[in-house]
């Protein structure tokens, strides 16, 4: 393009967008040399570091929530199928496992859904994309370990051999898991570290619990076969896993009666809508079913929590990126105030000298984009590669700070930061309306 065709375009007014373009990439490689590019190195250090802690909080918080919502619904499943009667005690009330529903529950590939979210309404979708995963079954009964030195409360989750091992082995620190050989020939019992480590035993230690049922003592000698950490405490010295068979033996159920079922889901974003579904559609009206969010809200009550930090964080260096940015394009402008005088004298309108710096804004913007999501990226893949960022597992469920990556948001919050950013960049602009060409000209 020649300063001929320029000139000639100024005074028809014809060029529409290429022209602020134009000129804004002219003027930012000028400003590496002119007084301002401190001005701008610190404008692009203040987008820089404010998208990079976006992306590792939103990815610390999302690995918060992903991994310590993983290790409840491992342990528990997601969905809790139980007798919808209540007892005075903490005794479960049996139900037969023989369910008419079972064979429609195992095949339910996809539900409606009840509360589409946006991307899901963009997509016009009307089912999960998923359905369940598995279902077994459990019973519970609480007792008190006794050792030669120490004894503990403990409630035993008897399991069946349906049981998906999975989860349980990924967080076995030694031994192995429970055989399923009879209760008279097999008294395996899987422990929590926590509950090893205060009660000093180890894979191979045997020990006596001690039950009440119907007002009488009762005891089983259990040996320990394995050891599992989950870095969930409270759950962990609570619960032990055995054969369910121990446990329907103990509360005087037949081999069909059970405490109930524990259903899982393919993906966790369908759990309110599969819940609804096996609700209403599937179980009698004699059971109820409960996700695990409902049974245990505490914990994640607390995760919600971490929803409102996030939102803090990000407002928090939205808005400095917002005033760093003002700040530097109103410098800018008061730098190329001679420029922009030349400019009206030649019959540029004032909206088009705003858009100039819109783009020389956004050039910025976009450079700071892209060095903090190197930044950001880098720091959090090296947290993810090596786990240098050390947490007390007691207080936060996990020895280490999580980050999971999700493309799709920190792609919304390099958009996101960009358009907001320049549409506050207006504000500086109209500095640009009371600039006079005569004055300009002729100030130096």
């Amino acid at each position: 393009m020649t300063p001929q065709y320029l000139l000639i375009s100024l005074r028809k007014n014809t060029i529409v967008l290429n022209f602020p373009f134009f000129i804004a990439k002219r003027v930012a490689a000028s400003g590496q040399k002119s007084f301002a590019r401190l001005i701008i190195r610190i404008a692009i250090a203040a987008v820089a570091l404010s998208i990079a802690i976006m992306i590792i909080a939103t990815s610390l918080i999302k690995g918060f929530k992903s991994e310590i919502s993983g290790k409840m619904f491992g342990f528990w499943g997601h969905i809790h199928i139980t007798s919808v009667q209540q007892t005075t005690t903490f005794e479960p009330i049996p139900i037969s496992s023989n369910q008419p529903f079972l064979p429609k529950l195992k095949d339910v590939e996809s539900v409606p859904l009840l509360e589409p979210n946006f991307l899901e309404r963009l997509k016009k979708s009307t089912h999960t994309e998923g359905g369940v995963h598995h279902v077994q079954v459990y019973a519970t009964k609480a007792g008190i370990i006794k050792t030669k030195d120490n004894f503990e409360g403990i409630v035993l989750k008897g399991v069946g051999q349906d049981f998906d091992w999975l989860f349980v082995e990924q967080n076995l620190v030694e031994g192995r898991k429970i055989n399923f050989c009879g209760i008279d020939s097999c008294h395996d019992i899987l422990i929590s570290q926590s509950t090893a480590n205060r009660l000093n035993l180890k894979t191979g230690s045997k020990f006596i619990v001690h039950f009440v049922q119907n007002n009488a003592q009762e005891q089983r000698l259990f040996e320990v076969c394995g050891i599992y950490k989950t870095g969930l405490e409270e759950y962990d010295k609570k619960f032990a896993l055995v054969d369910i068979a121990h446990i329907q033996q103990l509360l005087g159920w037949s081999e069909n009666q059970i405490a109930g079922f524990e259903v899982f889901v393919d993906d966790i974003k369908d759990l309110k809508s599969i819940n609804e579904h096996i609700y209403n559609e599937l179980i009698t009206n004699d059971l109820t079913s409960q996700t695990i969010r409902q049974e245990e809200p505490a914990i994640f009550d607390w995760l919600d929590l971490q929803d409102v930090n996030e939102q803090v964080i990000l407002i928090l260096m939205l808005v400095v990126s917002i005033i760093n940015m003002v700040t530097a394009l109103l410098i800018l402008i008061l730098e190329r105030t001679n420029m922009i005088g030349t400019l009206k004298s030649l019959g540029t309108t004032n909206w088009r000298i705003q858009q100039m710096f819109l783009f020389y804004g956004a050039i910025i913007i976009s450079i700071g984009l892209v060095i903090g999501n190197l930044i950001g990226l880098g720091l959090g893949w090296l947290e993810q590669r090596f786990k240098f960022i050390h947490l007390s597992e007691v207080d936060y469920y996990l020895s280490y700070a999580p980050i999971q990556f999700d493309f799709w948001t920190i792609l919304i919050l390099n958009i996101g930061t960009l358009i907001i950013t320049t549409v506050f960049l207006l504000l500086p602009t109209f500095m640009v309306l009371s600039i006079s060409p005569v004055k300009a000209i002729r100030f130096k």
